[in-house]
């Protein structure tokens, strides 16, 4: 049976997609990429924001509007956050909340002997196993997802991921080198780790294993391959952690720390874990163990109750900060969060115009950063060609560098090459192949 696949929201999603598919194909079950022939449509959820779930619903409409008759199975976040809404979702033939991921080959199967529409969503409980998922690497992409940590237990007050993901559990730590040794020996050449929350890795284990023993089992492996973080919480980063960073040759010099905001009085309705001077000085201690290390983010602008003066400051500290690149999103109200109930909820035109000056300065930062990096050279990751003028990839600090492509039918994809910077613009940093 032809099966389509769409996956909203986060590399955990797009590894757990792909974990998905390949059981399928294991199965029998064939690949399309256009729904409107499928005969099963396997939609992968994201409820970070109203957006995500609204997008999710117009997608399963027009599914079901071009193509009646499939099978469509909605996964994931959506509906273990929000049981009743996305249960109500008729459209879909099968229901599946963030721990039954796995069961969806079993339940595909069910549904076509019985006819009987199924939704299991099942509460998530602390302790639960992480859930065995392991990828071949069978397609072709440059780099590959693995996630080691699923779970939140930090309960931002904005955030509604604790109750779709459930309870902080880590990948066995013994497991790790031997799938990135597939993935590495199926020709991928970057390994991303990623999580819920990954820089709680290992606290599940109750033994002192910790992210950084993840990192370095990452990096252990035979090949030729690099390693990188996936976004990483400032407050759980020591002193040692950043040391043993250090010595791994392998391990990108790129640290995505979700800032959310530069203003303590805002960081502390947020519930986050720690405020502007702990992150000024993280910063500072990964640039000078890492000199061209870039520092990217996410920030969240009209938050409930953020003043005139809130906003200004957090802007003065995105200014100081001067991020490689930064994710910048206005809040959005999620029911069953803490700031869902606060007062003093900002109007959408504040918000908007919040975000729009936010990404004016972190534009400005993005292209002093590249400027920075001409005249250096960096061993750039190529990937699949999409341009006939330029081959692309990206340099380990995720700069995306172009040279000149001589010719089409000469592709660059999954090699590394060192390239010298020559020129930057606001988006790309240009050069030519070092000597």
């Amino acid at each position: 049976m032809r099966t389509f696949y769409y996956t909203f929201g986060c590399k955990v999603n797009q590894y757990e997609t792909e974990n998905i598919k390949e059981t399928m194909l294991s199965e029998g079950y064939e690949l399309t990429d256009n729904y409107s022939d499928a005969e099963i449509c396997i939609i992968n959820s994201c409820t970070v924001t109203a957006q995500s779930d609204s997008k999710c619903r117009q997608l399963i409409h027009k599914i079901k509007n071009v193509n009646p008759q499939c099978i469509i199975v909605l996964a994931g976040c959506f509906p273990q956050a929000f049981e009743k809404q996305a249960g109500n979702m008729e459209e879909c033939s099968i229901v599946v909340g963030t721990g039954a991921k796995r069961e969806i080959p079993s339940l595909i199967k069910r549904y076509i002997l019985s006819g009987e529409r199924i939704v299991k969503i099942s509460l998530r409980t602390k302790g639960e196993p992480f859930e065995k998922m392991e990828n071949s690497g069978a397609d072709e992409k440059t780099r590959a997802y693995i996630k080691i940590q699923d779970g939140c237990d930090q309960y931002c007050s904005y955030c509604i991921i604790p109750t779709a993901r459930g309870h902080i559990c880590s990948k066995p730590l013994e497991d790790i080198a031997p799938e990135v040794s597939r993935l590495v020996g199926s020709g991928h050449k970057e390994i991303i780790l990623t999580g819920i929350n990954l820089c709680c890795y290992g606290r599940d284990f109750k033994n002192g294993t910790r992210l950084i023993d993840a990192v370095e089992a990452a990096c252990g492996c035979e090949g030729d391959y690099r390693v990188r973080l996936g976004s990483i919480e400032p407050e759980l980063i020591s002193d040692e952690d950043i040391s043993r960073m250090e010595s791994l040759d392998r391990l990108c010099p790129h640290f995505h720390l979700s800032l959310q905001s530069g203003c303590d009085e805002t960081l502390k309705r947020m519930n986050r874990h720690y405020d502007s001077a702990e992150y000024r000085n993280l910063c500072k201690k990964l640039r000078e163990r890492f000199p061209d290390c870039a520092i990217t983010t996410d920030i969240m602008v009209g938050f409930p109750q953020e003043s005139d003066d809130e906003f200004h400051r957090s802007l003065e500290f995105v200014k100081e900060t001067a991020f490689a690149e930064a994710h910048i999103f206005p809040y959005s109200r999620r029911p069953g969060t803490a700031a869902d109930k606060l007062d003093g909820q900002i109007d959408k035109k504040t918000k908007h115009l919040r975000a729009a000056k936010m990404s004016e300065i972190c534009a400005e930062s993005k292209t002093r950063y590249l400027k920075n990096c001409v005249g250096k050279t960096f061993e750039v990751l190529f990937e699949r060609e999409t341009s006939p003028q330029w081959h692309q990839g990206h340099a380990p600090n995720y700069v995306t560098v172009r040279i000149p492509r001589e010719s089409e039918s000469v592709s660059l994809k999954r090699q590394m090459l060192k390239v010298k910077i020559t020129s930057s613009d606001s988006e790309y940093c240009y050069g030519e192949p070092a000597d």
